[in-house]
């Protein structure tokens, strides 16, 4: 059980933190305004489910193949660019902000199949791979979602006012630290392993 649960714990900080100020969080905003929050909450998790349990697949299937060490060191460097990525910031194109005003036959479906699309290769997606490499899946996989589905929570009951009272800024920054935090850690990690 310490497994999981170390797996669950990292994956859900990480994904958290990922997901402050990412579009995904947006996304879930501009959807709050139009359906109701249990519903777009629903379409969320559905869709970070799918997404994520691909993600766990990939990164167990990669950490089975690879040395852990080197799996180590990668890691390390994909959560530096992870932290850079994070500073650049993220926004909604103009047709990803469109899909999330405009609905569908059902909402569920509408929030779940432009979240899903949206999350496709994204940091959230490409952090629960690299955590799957080194972590029990099912806690990956269970910590990542829900770390996602907290953090779009987050953005539909308080981020308007969160919005007004933390500057963007100080959101990015505080996320990409920790990235490079962890990003720091696991080279570390991954060195002590390989030399």
């Amino acid at each position: 059980m310490e497994g999981f649960a170390a797996a669950l714990v990292v994956s859900f900080a990480v994904v958290f933190v990922a997901e402050l100020g990412d579009k995904s969080q947006l996304m879930a905003m501009t959807f709050a305004t139009r359906y109701r929050a249990g519903t777009v909450l629903a379409g969320i998790t559905i869709a970070t489910a799918l997404v994520h349990l691909v993600s766990v697949g990939v990164g167990v299937g990669l950490g089975a193949a690879l040395p852990t060490g080197w799996i180590s060191l990668a890691a390390g460097v994909a959560f530096l660019g992870f932290a850079a990525w994070t500073l650049r910031g993220d926004s909604l194109t103009e047709d990803e902000k469109s899909k999330a005003q405009r609905g569908g036959r059902s909402a569920l479906w509408a929030v779940g199949g432009a979240f899903f699309l949206a999350e496709l290769g994204d940091k959230t997606m490409l952090a629960t791979i690299t955590l799957a490499t080194q972590h029990g899946w099912f806690g990956t996989w269970i910590g990542s979602t829900v770390g996602m589905v907290a953090a779009d929570a987050l953005a539909i009951l308080v981020g308007r006012w969160l919005g007004r009272s933390l500057p963007e800024r100080a959101i990015r920054y505080g996320a990409a630290a920790l990235f490079l935090l962890f990003g720091a850690w696991l080279i570390v990690e991954g060195w002590t392993r390989v030399a």
